[in-house]
């Protein structure tokens, strides 16, 4: 027995979409009918600074199931909740919420559900 659908192997050394913002990207593949995204997010990013005037929201509306490859990320809820996240974990964000890299080192996330609309300009 055989599959009838085609694999598909790319990386994100080739991108369909680069999406630069102040101090950082987001790098997006378009694969198997959806989209995934690596951020790269370098020190000093803070979605409220970096990216709020891409989006033109008071938080960040999209919502996020990412992987952190690197880093720590500081999430500000808009109810008030706060934590960190960092490498090894895995994150579910719903809309609302602010961020930004905590330390000196870059956060890389990979994406699987707010890639396709994240700092996409209008």
């Amino acid at each position: 027995m055989h599959s009838t659908q085609a694999v598909e192997c790319r990386g994100f050394d080739r991108p369909d979409d680069v999406r630069e913002f102040e101090h950082g990207r987001a790098e997006v593949l378009e694969m198997a009918g959806g989209t995934i995204g690596r951020l790269v997010l370098h020190p000093g990013w803070q979605w409220s600074k970096d990216v709020k005037p891409i989006a033109g929201t008071d938080w960040c509306e999209a919502p996020h199931f990412q992987y952190h490859v690197s880093g720590t990320l500081h999430v500000k809820m808009s109810d008030g909740n706060e934590f960190d996240v960092g490498p090894g974990w895995v994150s579910s964000l719903p809309q609302g919420h602010d961020a930004w890299v905590v330390g000196d080192e870059d956060v890389v996330l990979v994406d699987w559900y707010g890639a396709s609309e994240y700092a996409k300009r209008s």
